[in-house]
């Protein structure tokens, strides 16, 4: 028996009492598991829908992108290190400020396997995409999210042939990245000094120092490698590509993308005769690794690494390419190693080759916009000048005087060069079956195998798709 006043008066209760004392339970238990359900509600959607903070200091410069602290954002791109070392250093201050994390991968497969990814579900929430022609064939899957208002907004901060090189029928999808200068030859200023070389300003002056370097028994003049994992080939298309345009102008070069101009037909076949006869010259190549066919197998990255051995002299490649050079190494008209733009193969006033990235989404979530937003904006594009040298940006609203590194002033040089014949890469316009997949197959044939330039030619009009 309860001797408590306070219990035993449970026990006296009316039954009015006990009536009305259920009735509040059942309201107050009613209220709680609405209270619950509301806030499993707000949990279970985007972290976009937490409370904003303000951004202070000098994180304030953020605050257009906050709100989606704890989140994640994937990233996949062909960008592998050192080179992607800069880019993730690039949004490390808008990480920390934001609290959005970007999970970044880098991949030699890239191209192979965005497609995998894409068509088994698994796609990033962004790719970085080189090819123009790879964007086209993505959005083809509807599984390509079209770019937020704010990144769409910032169209003028790119040139009209970039956001046109970003757009798929009519509709503008991926906000361009980087500009990459093409026309380079990578060489060593302190060696040719020595050897009292001259830095040939025409085609017929780089043949004659080529046939006097490989005479001198001092090194092969050139060296070179197109292996770039499932990408392999692709720097011997940039070969043809620089003698294309060169040799027969804008026209025929923009033809040949569109594939009016065949690669069968006698301008592009003369071309990959000039490319034959230069970068498939047993006396000329491949300097520090073997013969000819060792260009197929030695990596990209390492392919200019003879010529600071004196092995080699020279190494046609992009302005990327300075990201290669081991540390230490002194990048400059009087150092280890610079580069002059490559004499065109013809009459072609100052042709001009040029590539670049398209940051491209899968999916609209918040923070994966805000991520977009952020890319697209002359602020992280002078981010990523501060820390990477060897790159310059699409976005033409940067801040021109943080090139300070030689090798971006000579390439901005060339690519703003109002009176130069500006190409992108053909082989990433070309549709992906081709200018990501047959071109580079049937490239890595024609030096590895020594297969003949018609059947290389056959072989890819061949995997032109029909419509």
């Amino acid at each position: 028996m309860f001797t408590s006043s306070g219990t035993r008066g449970l026990t006296t209760r009316s039954h009015d009492d006990r009536k009305r004392s259920r009735s509040k339970r059942r309201v107050l238990l009613t209220a709680a598991a609405s209270a619950s359900l509301l806030a499993a509600a707000c949990s279970s959607g985007s972290k976009g829908a937490q409370a904003v903070p303000t951004l202070t200091g000098d994180c304030a410069q953020f605050q257009a992108y906050a709100g989606h602290s704890g989140t994640t954002v994937t990233m996949f791109a062909s960008i592998i290190s050192p080179e992607s070392d800069s880019l993730q250093k690039s949004w490390a201050k808008f990480s920390q400020c934001t609290g959005i994390k970007i999970s970044y991968e880098g991949s030699n497969d890239f191209e192979s396997q965005l497609a995998v990814r894409v068509s088994g579900g698994n796609a990033p929430d962004i790719a970085v995409i080189p090819q123009p022609g790879l964007l086209a064939q993505m959005v083809k899957t509807h599984k390509v999210a079209k770019p937020p208002a704010t990144t769409v907004s910032n169209e003028n901060n790119w040139g009209a042939i970039w956001k046109q090189y970003a757009t798929v029928n009519g509709t503008f999808y991926a906000a361009p990245m980087s500009a990459n200068m093409k026309s380079l030859v990578w060489y060593s200023p302190k060696a040719f000094s020595a050897a009292g070389y001259q830095v040939p300003t025409t085609w017929d002056q780089l043949m004659s120092l080529s046939a006097k370097i490989a005479a001198s028994g001092k090194g092969k003049p050139w060296c070179g490698g197109i292996s770039s994992g499932t990408a392999t080939g692709w720097p011997a298309t940039d070969w043809l590509e620089e003698v294309v345009l060169g040799k027969d102008g804008g026209q025929v070069y923009d033809d040949w993308v569109s594939h009016k101009v065949k690669f069968s037909d006698p301008p592009i076949q003369s071309a990959m005769q000039t490319v034959a006869g230069w970068m498939q010259n047993p006396a000329w190549v491949n300097g520090g690794f073997g013969d000819v066919k060792t260009i197929a197998t030695t990596t990209f990255q390492d392919a200019g690494k003879p010529i600071l051995k004196g092995q080699c002299w020279m190494l046609q490649q992009a302005s990327f390419y300075e990201a290669q050079w081991p540390t230490g190494t002194k990048v400059a008209p009087d150092g280890d190693v610079f580069a002059f733009y490559l004499p065109a193969a013809g009459n072609t006033q100052t042709p001009v080759e040029g590539g670049g990235e398209f940051v491209t989404a899968f999916s609209s979530r918040p923070e994966v916009q805000a991520v977009q937003n952020y890319l697209s904006t002359p602020d992280w594009a002078d981010s990523r000048i501060k820390v990477a040298p060897g790159w310059v940006s699409a976005n033409e609203k940067v801040d021109k005087s943080l090139y300070t590194d030689p090798i971006d002033q000579l390439s901005a040089k060339y690519l703003t060069d109002p009176n130069a014949t500006f190409r992108f890469d053909a082989s990433d316009l070309m549709p992906a079956a081709v200018g990501a997949g047959q071109e580079w197959k049937s490239f890595t044939a024609w030096f590895g195998q020594g297969q003949s330039t018609t059947q290389v030619a056959s072989d890819i009009d061949a995997a032109w798709p029909s419509s």
